[in-house]
């Protein structure tokens, strides 16, 4: 399969990363945790959510906890936060839902970890397509995302 955006971000800043590969017959991170025998908290899901000035965030949450959208908007000083629509989260990042990856997003966002994220030596997250988990070091994902690390789940 050809090398998606994500993983070629990864590359050009020489960050080390291993690339898993599955049967995405189910959407989730509980689907990618059991069938690639890793645990659901270390499995992290990437969701694009919309702010009430129109503008859009990544979040970072581990397959085993739910996004608080009050305390997203809270921290990202915002009114208000919705889940993006499937069309909305494909035309800020160029992946499809289910293969959504915080990595070479197509515009740029803020981008929002979960905390735990930080509790652990390697994560898995999507790579930029359905059946595509990469695993890396945290430290790694938030230096290269430039993001902040909050408690963000409900």
């Amino acid at each position: 399969m050809s090398v998606t955006q994500g993983e070629r971000l990864l590359k050009q800043r020489k960050v080390p990363f291993e690339v898993m590969e599955y049967d995405c017959r189910v959407k989730g991170a509980e689907y990618a945790a059991e069938v690639l025998d890793r645990p659901l908290e270390a499995t992290f899901k990437t969701l694009i959510v919309a702010l009430q000035d129109k503008s859009f965030v990544v979040c970072v949450m581990p397959g085993d906890k739910e996004l608080s959208l009050k305390k997203l908007a809270r921290l990202a000083g915002a009114k208000s936060a919705r889940m993006s629509t499937p069309e909305e989260a494909q035309k800020q990042t160029g992946y499809l839902v289910g293969g959504i990856s915080p990595f070479g997003t197509k515009k740029r966002m803020e981008v929002y970890l979960h905390e735990t994220i930080m509790n652990f030596e390697t994560i898995g997250i999507n790579g930029g397509r359905r059946g595509l988990m990469l695993l890396l070091s945290p430290g790694d994902v938030k230096s290269v995302l430039g993001a902040t690390v909050a408690d963000i789940a409900a």
